[in-house]
């Protein structure tokens, strides 16, 4: 039987980097080790692709309804057995999300309140917890600076008013919960390169490389 793998999770800001180095530590642990699968939430399933065109104003909701379809979103990323987290993770393969459910801490506040969301998500904590949470941290001003460079056009959370919460939600997240979930706060102001080299000295310790 194949040792289990490892779950790596990418948290951050809109604008923090999280893509770009999650995708730079899939190469590499692809390239050095093998047996790795990148994902990210929300998912391209069917319940991510109305959360998506929620988020691109397409569809209109509300942020309960919102939170209620991330849940459901998350626990089919977690349990579906073709595509699932745990199916690669039983399989010996190593696991890298970009985002998990510190963005529903984060993002889901103050619409509903935050230990509510850390308790509803508890079914995903207790089905697959991270090895390690990456929360590659900016300032609000850096991230609106990114988004107005880099995109045409924002998402319903992409406001400085929102990314402003988003950030207190995510730290607060962090010092409730972050000891049980292994977050380690990178300072995403550095360049990608150094971003990404205090991301892998810290993967490697989680792999044993």
């Amino acid at each position: 039987m194949s040792k289990r793998g490892k779950f790596i999770v990418f948290e951050g800001i809109d604008g923090s980097g999280k893509s770009t180095v999650s995708q730079m530590l899939y190469d590499r642990i692809n390239r050095q080790i093998g047996k790795v699968h990148k994902t990210f939430e929300p998912t391209d399933s069917p319940i991510g692709s109305v959360i998506r065109n929620i988020l691109n104003r397409r569809i209109k909701s509300d942020g309960k309804t919102i939170a209620a379809l991330f849940l459901a979103d998350r626990l089919d990323h977690i349990q579906n057995d073709q595509m699932g987290m745990l199916k690669f993770l039983n399989e010996g393969t190593h696991v890298i999300s970009d985002r998990y459910y510190y963005s529903s801490y984060a993002y889901h506040v103050p619409v509903l309140p935050q230990d509510w969301v850390i308790e509803t998500n508890k079914v995903c904590a207790d089905l697959l917890r991270p090895d390690i949470v990456f929360y590659l941290d900016i300032t609000v001003e850096e991230s609106m600076e990114r988004i107005n460079k880099n995109r045409s056009f924002k998402d319903l959370f992409e406001t400085k008013e929102k990314i402003t919460t988003v950030r207190k939600n995510y730290l607060e997240a962090i010092e409730k919960e972050g000891k049980k979930d292994n977050v380690v706060i990178i300072n995403g102001a550095q360049t990608i390169e150094q971003v990404f080299e205090d991301v892998w000295t810290a993967t490697k310790e989680i792999l044993g490389t």
